[in-house]
């Protein structure tokens, strides 16, 4: 410690059920990466609709990726000690903006109990060609 500050302490985890992503070898990124100091805070990289055998998961329908999508954050949030309730930020990456609105009701399913901060983006592309959706989720415990 220096000057009173305490340190954080980050942790990454990778739960069962999601595939690790592996580029060249070397793992990418961590699926949940939890930061604690005062507080824990949890930081779960963009999540796709990409099955167990690296295939999409529910190509052109927007409703089965969002449920697969917050499968997957509920996974990564309860792998750090977490619930959805404890989100406090989304970034949802879509390449149909008004597909992602009328699914309005799937994704409070996932992230309606907590009502974290939203962020929706319109992107081109996304890292393969079915997939319509990538959501990033921060939360605190």
């Amino acid at each position: 410690m220096h000057g009173g500050a305490v340190s954080a302490i980050r942790q990454g985890f990778e739960p069962e059920g999601i595939p690790v992503r592996i580029l060249d070898g070397q793992r990418i990124y961590w699926h949940v990466l939890s930061v604690e100091g005062a507080r824990k805070m949890i930081f779960v990289s963009g999540q796709v609709p990409r099955g167990m055998d690296g295939q999409p998961v529910a190509p052109g329908d927007m409703a089965g990726q969002i449920r697969h999508i917050g499968e997957n954050i509920r996974a990564c949030l309860e792998a750090a000690g977490a619930t959805l309730a404890d989100l406090v930020r989304i970034v949802c990456y879509t390449t149909d903006i008004d597909e992602f609105h009328r699914h309005a009701s799937v994704r409070n399913e996932y992230f309606g109990q907590a009502l974290p901060a939203s962020t929706a983006i319109e992107v081109r592309r996304l890292g393969h060609p079915d997939w319509l959706i990538e959501i990033e989720a921060t939360a605190m415990v």
